[in-house]
């Protein structure tokens, strides 16, 4: 079989790429984490506790710790692309959640060579979800919105997430990277893969994110466009070759570039996720009336 054909076959027959790995997620949840004063740690802990999956990730942390759960909570809405009880969008919400949909095009949008926006709603959604935990008062809603928002605030930062509709925001153009245990692979899921391993947790997981924050400047915040901006801003860098072609060589060269934007992006996405549930808890603290938001079981 010629090499062009098998390189096509692997395009289409490989399943489609998430986003940041786990361990890009859990990086800039811990990170956010060190942004929140501790009233919002609660609330977040708090909201965190009463989602249907709470005891799964608790699990996965391997401690009763609210940081590290909220680290695996913010992988949550890539797990459920693999779970079967959202394999069926149409079937009746089970508790706590409002529907049994993946959103799988929540996850990104795209734009053709013109910048007309294509598919995907990543940018609207994070402004939605802002919105629901800002104004809501059902805890059901808050604990369902929270993981979703700690999600798709790190997948903005990945540029590919903003990518060319062209090649499917990078999974249609396949890399060879001889550092890599795999001969190929799509460049959206090299990219997924520069912060380290999926397994990265605990203390490990913990001493890298330290490593970032020490490492990393502090950014400013702005706002979801200017995020949504500066991920398409870095695309004219992030192919390694001509878009369009079948494979390209991962050098060392691009290895370095590419691999400290992925440690700045997921440093920036973990400052902008703390400060913005800072924000949405301090709002909602400012309104509370009979109805209040959220508060820790005693």
């Amino acid at each position: 079989m010629r090499p062009l054909l098998i390189l096509l076959i692997l395009i289409c027959a490989s399943p489609p790429a998430l986003a940041w790995n786990a361990a890009g997620h859990r990086l800039a949840a811990l990170i956010a984490w060190q942004q929140m004063s501790p009233p919002t740690r609660s609330f977040v802990a708090t909201a965190l506790a009463g989602h249907p999956d709470h005891g799964r990730w608790r699990e996965k942390a391997g401690a009763d710790d609210p940081a590290l759960i909220f680290a695996e909570a913010s992988t949550w809405a890539d797990a459920i692309r693999r779970d079967p009880r959202f394999a069926d969008e149409t079937a009746p919400p089970l508790p706590g959640f409002p529907d049994m949909a993946a959103h799988g095009d929540w996850h990104y949008v795209d734009f053709d060579k013109r910048g007309k926006r294509g598919r995907g709603q990543i940018d609207r959604k994070i402004l939605e979800l802002r919105e629901i935990l800002r104004s809501t008062v059902k805890t059901e809603e808050i604990s369902w919105a929270l993981p979703w928002l700690a999600h798709l605030v790190g997948d903005l930062h990945q540029p590919f997430h903003v990518g060319r509709s062209e090649d499917r925001g990078g999974n249609s153009v396949l890399v060879e990277d001889p550092a890599a245990r795999q001969p190929f692979v799509k460049l959206h899921a090299w990219w997924d893969d520069l912060p380290g391993s999926s397994g990265l947790r605990g203390k490990r997981l913990q001493r890298r994110a330290g490593e970032l924050l020490a490492g990393q400047p502090t950014p400013e915040q702005g706002e979801v466009g200017q995020w949504l901006r500066e991920s398409r801003r870095l695309l004219a860098r992030a192919y390694p070759a001509t878009p369009g072609s079948v494979s390209a060589q991962i050098d060392d060269d691009y290895r370095t570039w590419a691999s400290q934007t992925a440690e700045r992006r997921v440093t920036e996405a973990g400052y902008r996720l703390g400060r913005l549930l800072e924000e949405i808890h301090r709002q909602g603290v400012s309104r509370e009336t009979a109805s209040p938001r959220l508060k820790p079981e005693r």
